[in-house]
């Protein structure tokens, strides 16, 4: 009788290394201790109202359109339409409903634009590239008009424009700067928390085989259209909820003007040099769209001492975004964030591969 074999040392060998898959970096801790406790201490209102939340916000809705086209591989440039369905959605419910709290009017916001998303994401299931790109730039616009054609959205105000009513979380003022920081900042952190478990499951799984062939997806058993629409709709529900924090914690007071294309284009180009089908990604895309206006005025002030007009530097910047866009699809179509990965590696091995 032969000795019968044994799987448990397999068992042991792989554990640990599951484990060590789970583990939360020391570093990543070390970054939200510092950004939860830290930076609201010592910020002042410039950084936090100026810089850091609308960094956070973008990187959100970065997130939900990377969900889209970066993991699912659905081409989209109508973002900003459901970011402007998910903030007049908010307004909506603190206004005629303030019982529900700010909590529920947010997660609200973002089921409207979940179902807007669902809706105009039907189309997928017949077309795709170039033709869905079409449809979404419809949505875009159509969108847009909607918001400024029926003054039903905006409490027929005379200015067009939503304000935001009192923040308050549990009896909490968050109409302070810090307040503001931290409420977006935790929305943040619960849907990023979210989205990292939901790529790493089933879904996203299968979302990312659609992505890389659709057909062959389908002949191994995947619901290609039910998986597409899926995407839409959870898609249009982070930008839905970012939009909502675009206009009540960034702005205060917004229109449909300020979701129009080019934020849609902005958003795209975020996921684009941040890189698709990655989350980190999008908070490094988001940080240099954030800060490449800022260090671009702070050196046309110290280089040439003001001379430069304000208007040539914005020039500058598109020109910019337009360069690096084209050197990222051809060179890296990953992104920062693989450019990152790779010096990481690097001096993980230094001096061998340097």
């Amino acid at each position: 009788m032969s000795k019968s074999t044994y799987s448990l040392p397999l068992v042991d060998e792989t554990a640990p290394v599951l484990l060590r898959e789970r583990r939360i970096p020391w570093a990543l801790l070390v970054l939200l201790a510092f950004a939860l406790v830290v930076v609201p201490w010592i910020g002042n209102d410039y950084w936090l109202s100026a810089i850091l939340i609308p960094f956070l916000v973008l990187s959100l809705a970065g997130m939900g359109l990377n969900l889209l086209t970066g993991y699912t591989g659905q081409t989209s440039v109508g973002a900003a339409g459901f970011m402007a369905v998910g903030a007049f959605s908010t307004y909506g419910f603190l206004l005629r409903l303030p019982e529900l709290g700010l909590p529920v009017a947010l997660l609200g916001g973002g089921i409207i634009s979940a179902l807007v998303g669902l809706l105009f994401g039907l189309p997928s299931s017949r077309i795709k590239g170039f033709y869905l790109m079409v449809t979404t730039l419809a949505a875009q616009f159509f969108l847009e008009w909607l918001f400024v054609k029926f003054p039903w959205f905006y409490n027929y105000g005379s200015s067009g424009t939503i304000s935001a009513p009192k923040l308050s979380l549990f009896d909490h003022d968050l109409n302070t700067p810090v307040g503001r920081y931290l409420l977006t900042l935790v929305t943040v952190l619960i849907l990023t928390w979210v989205a990292l478990n939901l790529v790493k499951s089933q879904v996203g799984r299968n979302w990312m085989a659609i992505r890389d062939m659709d057909t062959a997806a389908a002949v191994i058993g995947i619901p290609v259209v039910r998986y597409k629409r899926l995407a839409f709709a959870i898609s249009s529900f982070y930008l839905g909820i970012s939009g909502a924090l675009w206009a009540f914690a960034y702005l205060g007071t917004a229109s449909a003007g300020s979701f129009d294309i080019n934020r849609s284009f902005q958003i795209l180009f975020i996921i684009i040099i941040g890189g698709m089908g990655s989350i980190a990604g999008n908070f490094v895309g988001a940080a240099f769209i954030s800060l490449l206006p800022i260090f671009l005025d702070y050196a046309g002030q110290s280089l040439f001492g003001g001379a430069v007009d304000a208007g040539q530097l914005q020039n500058l910047q598109k020109i910019i975004f337009g360069v690096l866009i084209i050197v990222f699809l051809i060179k890296e179509p990953e992104g920062l964030i693989r450019l990152l990965k790779n010096l990481r590696d690097r001096w993980a091995h230094w001096p061998l591969r340097f």
